[in-house]
């Protein structure tokens, strides 16, 4: 609370130790990288700009933990002056969790050691549950929840999304596939004649199958390529990107308040861009196939009479 705003957050304790030094190296945007105090917080930036608040401000936090006190139970109420701001990225996060020094958390919510639920904040989120494992197989009594146990809904509409772009993906090859036979076709079209008279003079079918083959597989190989290439760079830099068009079209595009992150997220998967390129170059071979093989068999009289 901040004069006459509130807004309802998450107390966290933080112990003054190194490890915890180096989230507020690298996290902390604002404010003093000191050991938090017991009369000192450190907010998210979401939520600094919600309550107006700046470095060196005070704030109030209502307990949910009530006091005994002659006419009842009431809230505990304490007054913190705001040490720093930080900055992890994600919009939630920032807008709704506060730290404290941990000893303070535990006397504000007149708590004890053994109340005290860790957290532990990993440098590949991805194993977390590889990590999770590890620690039942120490001590299966511990109960613990990952992120990903906590945001299984999300990760199933990721999953069916991931699906869906796989068989987009796959359907803009096949059609790239039919534009290149599409192309052949009349190439082939355009020089039956020619063609014919190169079968007269003793040319074989698999060399006329090779020639439209490798026509259709370098148009492919190259557009393969420079995909590949451009679509890194569009990876490299879909932040700058998005700026870019925020600006010149006056609208916010990926909106925090909606994604929850303030940054457009890209991750570029080797696995995923091999996967792709070899199903690219195998329907690119099977479409300048096609045509090769139809052009191989035809009547070379016909051809020559009607060309």
């Amino acid at each position: 609370m901040n004069g006459q705003a509130t807004k309802g957050v998450i107390i966290k304790g933080l112990e003054n130790n190194k490890k915890n030094s180096i989230f507020l190296e690298k996290f902390l945007i604002e404010g003093s990288k000191n050991k938090i105090n017991n009369n000192q917080v450190i907010i998210g930036k979401e939520l600094a700009i919600d309550l107006n608040l700046a470095i060196g401000d005070r704030i109030n936090l209502l307990s949910s933990s009530f006091i005994n006190t002659p006419f009842g139970g009431l809230p505990k109420r304490e007054n913190y002056i705001v040490l720093g701001i930080f900055s992890s990225g994600f919009y939630e996060f920032d807008k709704n969790v506060i730290f404290l020094n941990l000893n303070e958390s535990l006397l504000f919510f007149e708590k004890s050691a053994n109340d005290i639920n860790l957290e532990l904040y990993l440098k590949n989120p991805l194993d977390s549950d590889y990590i999770k494992e590890e620690i039942y197989k120490i001590n299966n009594n511990f109960y613990i929840y990952s992120w990903i146990d906590m945001n299984k809904s999300l990760f199933s509409a990721l999953k069916v999304e991931r699906n869906v772009m796989f068989i987009i993906l796959t359907l803009i090859i096949i059609v790239a596939a039919f534009n290149i036979i599409s192309g052949l076709t009349i190439l082939i079209k355009n020089k039956t004649k020619e063609i014919a008279i190169l079968k007269t003079l003793g040319l074989s079918n698999r060399s006329i199958i090779k020639s439209f083959f490798l026509t259709g597989f370098t148009i492919g190989l190259l557009a393969s390529v420079s995909g590949i290439v451009i679509g890194i760079l569009f990876s490299e830099n879909i932040e700058s990107i998005r700026i870019f068009l925020s600006y010149v079209t006056n609208v916010e595009i990926f909106p925090s308040d909606i994604y929850f992150l303030d940054e457009m997220p890209s991750e570029i998967n080797p696995f995923s861009i091999m996967i792709i390129f070899i199903f690219s170059l195998v329907t690119t071979s099977i479409a300048s196939l096609i045509p090769a093989i139809a052009i191989s068999r035809m009547n070379t009289i016909k051809a020559l009479k009607y060309a």
